[in-house]
């Protein structure tokens, strides 16, 4: 077994032996998987990182990088066997460099996406990445398993904001490509290898990323539908109407807004009278205020006129938007609280979003009466959240027990669909053995190749992504 002593000269920064300061680095944000580490180390810049690498590297110590530990596939958690260290990049996060005339930020990897947020509304900026745990959750890790959140219809996902990477490489040697270019055709884009490879290639320590104009209004509301088909035909108006104002379009079933309302205080029924599902949409204008509210009550005027809209909500104030915004965004928590929920992240094309929903349901209830579907997400670009939660009276044991079949039935649907069974989650161990059955052997092949060619060691985060990482030294402890 290495000697821990040893590291601490080589890390500039922090290492935590005790059990009691490494024990919130080893279990997952959802608390399903816990594992085992030598040493929990928080390097201060991406030298130190590197030497940190070269030193587990020379002592077959795998590395599991982790950010802000919110992901939800265990792809930051340490295995429970083997010899592994978690390298923190929670101390790495200043912000270098802030050009408003080119539009970009130059941030460490440790970042909160709060304070990038914060950090480019000071310039008059927008990075517009959103989700849930933005409080939280850093930049490393936002690109290593490339987010998306609720603005990936205007704006696209992390791939899509992020132009240059710093990185350590497996044998411990930087990369700087922090390039600002929006343009360069100059050999291989070594970038997207490592953007969504969730550390199994190498470690991201900075990134330069795209700032946008703010908006100076925006405008949201809730339409109530009777089916998924109709939010389609929707946002298919939604795109002429509003163009390129709109910035978000998320739907939720009838069922998940009830779970808001019994869980979230304060929270109220947008229309007088319930509906099978709701859209909530987001135009905003970055000239004028009034016209994304135009644009919208032109939009829901002809959902209305079509037949597709039954009801409808629309803000008059910032407070109100952030109110329709809650009933979504609080959501995954209130399932949470409604007991044991089989979750699915799940992409379609639009085409076959609203077929999926009736098929997948049906089926549902014809093999498992004892559970119901909570669905919601970004319909807008082809994202559901597919969850699968107990019927009143059903234990959560019974749900536990369902868990494999009921991923099964569901996954093969989205597959021949011509669907991905993880849009923005990640695979991490909880879908990486289940990727590998559905991917053809082609392109697993390839993956494979990728992975010796950048990582011939195995040590970076094994066993994640990609079952049975090659490389001799993973988890002896020694040469």
């Amino acid at each position: 077994m290495p000697d821990i002593n040893e590291l601490r000269d080589v890390v500039r920064g922090r290492v935590l032996t005790d059990p009691d300061d490494m024990a919130p680095f080893l279990t997952d944000w959802r608390r399903i998987w816990t594992g085992r580490a030598l040493a929990v180390v928080q390097p201060d810049d991406a030298e130190v990182v590197a030497a940190v690498v070269r030193w587990c590297g020379d002592h077959g110590v795998a590395i599991v990088p982790q950010g802000g530990n919110t992901g939800l596939s265990g792809g930051a958690t340490p295995l429970a066997v083997g010899a592994c260290i978690v390298l923190s990049l929670a101390r790495m996060k200043a912000i270098r460099t802030v050009d408003a005339v080119n539009n970009t930020i130059t941030v460490e990897a440790g970042c909160i996406l709060a304070d990038v947020q914060a950090a480019a509304q000071d310039v008059n900026r927008l990075f517009p990445l959103s989700l849930a745990a933005e409080g939280s959750c850093t930049i490393g890790g936002n690109l290593a398993t490339n987010a998306g959140g609720t603005g990936v219809l205007r704006y696209g996902n992390m791939r899509d904001l992020c132009l240059g990477l710093e990185v350590v490489t497996a044998d411990g040697a930087v990369w700087d490509g922090l390039r600002a270019l929006r343009k360069d055709n100059t050999g291989y884009d070594l970038r997207d290898l490592f953007i969504g490879s969730e550390g199994t290639l190498g470690v991201i320590t900075a990134a330069v990323l795209k700032l946008f104009p703010p908006s100076v209004g925006r405008c949201v509301a809730v339409a109530a539908l009777e089916c998924p088909a109709n939010a389609l035909d929707l946002l298919h108006l939604a795109q002429t109407h509003l163009s390129g104002g709109l910035t978000g379009f998320e739907l939720f079933s009838d069922f998940c807004l009830e779970l808001v309302l019994h869980h979230r205080e304060g929270a109220r029924r947008p229309v007088e009278e319930s509906a099978p599902w709701y859209v909530l949409i987001e135009a905003s204008s970055a000239t004028d205020a009034d016209l994304a509210n135009e644009a919208m009550q032109s939009l829901l005027e002809a959902g209305f006129e079509q037949g597709l809209v039954i009801d409808a909500a629309l803000s008059s104030s910032e407070a109100q938007a952030e109110a329709l915004w809650a009933l979504r965004e609080d959501i995954s928590e209130a399932q949470g609280e409604a007991g044991k929920t089989i979750k699915h992240d799940v992409a379609l094309p639009l085409s076959q979003l609203a077929d999926f929903i009736i098929e997948s349901e049906a089926a549902l209830d014809a093999r498992f009466p004892e559970v119901r579907t909570g669905v919601f997400g970004h319909v807008g670009d082809g994202n559901l959240h597919f969850n699968v939660l107990p019927r009143d009276g059903t234990p959560d044991t019974i749900v536990e027990s369902l868990t494999g079949p009921v991923n099964k039935l569901v996954h093969d649907i989205v597959v021949a669909r011509g669907g991905s069974i993880s849009a923005e989650h990640g695979l991490g161990v909880l879908r990486r053995d289940e990727s590998a059955r559905y991917k053809s052997e082609v392109e697993m092949a390839m993956m494979r190749c990728i992975k010796h060619a950048l990582d011939p060691r195995g040590i970076m985060n094994p066993d994640k992504l990609l079952a049975h990482d090659v490389g001799s030294l993973v988890g002896q402890g020694g040469k």
